[in-house]
């Protein structure tokens, strides 16, 4: 199948029917660098697939897939489908997964991140419609929900679902924002949303908490719908058991992230050209350069 990009008004056109888009959408110039973020761990049946069709759909966008500490052939995977690996030592979870990746964004100087999960639950596709909303600067944020799509997979165990809903209240209650997907992988952001979660994001299920932070940092969210899809393989960490002291951590930190100080984001966005050292600890060297380019610690 071949490609071709968007015109100026089929890339807006997309914002309103983002399932009849018939062309693909270029963010990669020299004023607007995107990048895709894609933790994954244990996922070598899956991470070749998400990075090849990820690439079909935004090919000037730059993929990044962070093996966190992998015991399978992830990494290996993850770079003969062309994406720059950073590979974990060890196991840090999935915030540090998402921390490592944003160091990474602002240390190259690039204007939009997306990230998605690595098992191929999150339709690619739904890219386009992120990008083009936070590069029209609807949102500093957008977030996918599976709850807003007519066709979202929402069959989800019951004590998963009650966790999930239980968040959303207290999302609501805390920042008056609308709010129904809140444990959701797929996101956008600009810069100044990168800005604040970069050091503040929590280490252990970061999307909860990390609306609260971004709220008290004044920059807005944005709920889009999506259509989840189930695993292409393996399963998920999180069984019904471990949902209930899923739902009791999770709702104490958003607590605990609700009444502490939290730096606020000043309106002039640093140059992340002046901080190189930020990612030391992973060789980040040489620059990006090609496509075969893998990086380990």
């Amino acid at each position: 199948m071949r490609y071709r990009f968007c015109t100026k008004d089929e890339a807006e056109a997309a914002l309103e029917n983002p399932h009849g888009v018939s062309c693909v959408i270029s963010f990669q110039t020299h004023s607007q660098r995107v990048l895709v973020i894609i933790p994954a761990y244990n996922e070598q049946a899956s991470i070749r697939w998400v990075v090849n069709l990820v690439r079909k759909t935004v090919p000037r966008a730059d993929v990044l897939v962070i093996d966190d500490g992998s015991t399978d052939d992830t990494l290996r995977q993850a770079r003969l489908a062309g994406a720059f690996v950073v590979r974990h030592p060890f196991n840090l979870g999935i915030g540090g997964a998402v921390q490592t990746g944003l160091k990474f964004a602002r240390q190259e100087d690039y204007d939009v991140v997306m990230r998605l999960d690595g098992d191929g639950q999150h339709d690619p596709h739904d890219i386009l419609t992120f990008l083009a909303s936070v590069r029209s600067q609807r949102a500093d944020v957008v977030i996918g929900s599976r709850f807003l799509h007519p066709l979202g997979d929402v069959r989800l165990p019951v004590l998963r679902l009650l966790g999930v809903r239980l968040f959303a209240l207290e999302v609501r209650l805390l920042t008056g924002a609308p709010a129904t997907d809140t444990t959701s992988g797929l996101m956008g952001m600009n810069r100044r949303a990168v800005e604040v979660l970069v050091n503040h994001i929590p280490q252990d299920y970061p999307e909860v908490e990390s609306r609260i932070l971004l709220h008290k940092a004044g920059l807005t969210t944005l709920e889009l719908p999506t259509r989840m899809h189930a695993r292409r393989a393996g399963v998920s960490s999180i069984n019904s058991w471990r949902s209930i002291y899923y739902a009791f951590k999770v709702t104490l930190a958003v607590l605990v992230a609700a009444i502490k100080d939290t730096p606020v984001l000043t309106t002039e966005i640093p140059d992340a050209r002046a901080d190189r050292a930020a990612l030391h600890s992973y060789s980040l060297q040489p620059h990006l350069g090609g496509r075969d380019r893998a990086v380990d610690p």
